[in-house]
């Protein structure tokens, strides 16, 4: 558990303390990386740590902003550093016009696909799912059904994102969030009947696995109704005060956690929700961005923001400023993967000036010169390339002409396909 503030109180000192760690630059890294007591106790030089605690609340009190749901009060401050990587979202990631981060429009398509499978992988592993991204992809490329638990939880959610992005401009109602828990959820719970449904039990607790400490308690089930009416209702109409979207993003995310409101699979659908609510906003380029896997990496970061929101009144402070961290990360990555896979489509170029090979037959042999021992399919070709079966056979079909495949027989209807015989000699 994260050890407990000291009561903070207004002393007569503690706006001088609070003016003069102001006028050294100390305060607006505190809030900008919005640390906690653990970590400013051992940063405090000049003033004992208790009064620069207290000077250090009185700001964020002073700057906070109020949200409720239910009978519970949540709190949260737009900090330099926000404002300042918020403006850079609104810049980039939102708004109707192409952004400039270089996703060419022939290629969105397939960016999207490889982002989805990205966050669907990433979001269950988090919960559990045991299996390794090369597997999981092809599962998912090949149409191949789930054989355990973690394939299941990977595909529900893979279906999950892809329902998303066709359904982005609705409104958040509880049908709909019941909806959603059921198509992450299939097929993975002891009881089918939890499937798409509030608990109706309070025998449910966030548990730190390894020291198998209660680290949070939910509100009860009897609350779930008013507690997620008022959530909708956050995620559809505006705020009294304004609240950024991507802010509000955050704070649903949040509360699906806090509020718990199922048995099992609410960090799921608290991720799916947040990424439905950033499309509806339209932050067009959340449709691209695997956000879970940057979470997957900073799980115990994750966690801890949680937990400081919780210990510390309310402030949700903690979390925005890790989840708006995290975002930023994801772009980088977007950036460095449309880097990378616009230096394959150049280096598939090459292949394009064979008679016959056609841009799509040019990545194909890309993949087959990249890992020689890969097995295509028919369907794998359709889902990477959000193509027709027709036209995926024809793809194959006129490359096992060219030479650059063969054909392997799987049974009276199926072919699989893999490196020609004279690949090497075609291709120099």
């Amino acid at each position: 558990m994260i050890e407990k503030a000291p009561k903070h109180i207004k002393e007569e000192d503690t706006i001088n303390v609070m003016v003069d760690l102001e006028r050294k630059g100390v305060l607006k890294t505190f809030q900008d990386d919005y640390l906690y007591w653990d970590k400013i106790k051992y940063k405090s030089k000049d003033h004992p740590p208790e009064k620069v605690w207290n000077a250090v609340k009185l700001h964020r009190w002073l700057r906070q902003t109020i949200v409720q749901f239910g009978k519970y009060q949540f709190s949260f401050v737009i900090t330099d550093y926000m404002q300042r990587v918020l403006h850079q979202f609104d810049l980039h990631i939102g708004g109707n016009l192409s952004s400039n981060i270089g996703i060419a429009e022939t290629d969105k398509t397939k960016f999207v696909i490889s982002s989805i499978m990205e966050e669907a992988i990433s979001s269950s592993q988090m919960e559990g799912a045991n299996t390794t991204r090369k597997k999981a992809k092809e599962m998912i490329q090949k149409e191949q059904k789930p054989t355990n638990k973690s394939e299941q939880m990977i595909l529900n959610n893979f279906i999950t994102m892809k329902h998303i992005v066709q359904h982005k401009n609705q409104s958040v109602t509880p049908n709909r969030i019941l909806a959603l828990h059921q198509l992450i959820i299939k097929d993975t719970l002891n009881k089918k009947v939890e499937e798409g449904k509030f608990r109706d039990t309070n025998d449910v607790y966030v548990v730190d696995h390894s020291s198998s400490e209660v680290v949070h308690q939910p509100p009860s089930h009897e609350e779930l109704a008013l507690l997620i009416n008022d959530l909708c209702e956050f995620c559809n109409k505006e705020s009294e005060n304004f609240i950024h979207p991507v802010v509000k993003g955050c704070i649903i995310h949040f509360m699906i956690g806090w509020i718990h409101p199922f048995v099992d699979g609410n960090g799921r659908t608290a991720r799916a929700l947040f990424y439905w609510y950033m499309l509806k906003q339209g932050y067009w380029l959340t449709e691209y961005l695997s956000i879970s896997r940057i979470i997957k990496d900073s799980k115990a970061q994750y966690e801890k923001a949680y937990l400081y929101s919780e210990i510390d009144e309310n402030d949700l402070s903690y979390f925005i400023t890790y989840h708006i961290k995290t975002l930023e990360k994801a772009i980088e990555a977007l950036k460095q993967y449309i880097n990378t896979k616009q230096k394959e489509v150049f280096q598939a170029a090459q292949f394009m000036s064979i008679p016959g090979v056609n841009d799509r037959m040019a990545q194909i042999i890309k993949l087959i010169h990249d890992d020689p021992e890969r097995i295509l399919t028919v369907k794998e070709i359709e889902s990477r390339f959000n193509i027709s079966n027709f036209t995926a056979r024809s793809d194959l079909k006129n490359l096992v002409e060219l030479g650059f495949l063969q054909a392997i027989q799987v049974n009276k209807k199926k072919q699989n396909f893999i490196r020609g015989n004279n690949f090497n000699s075609l291709i120099n």
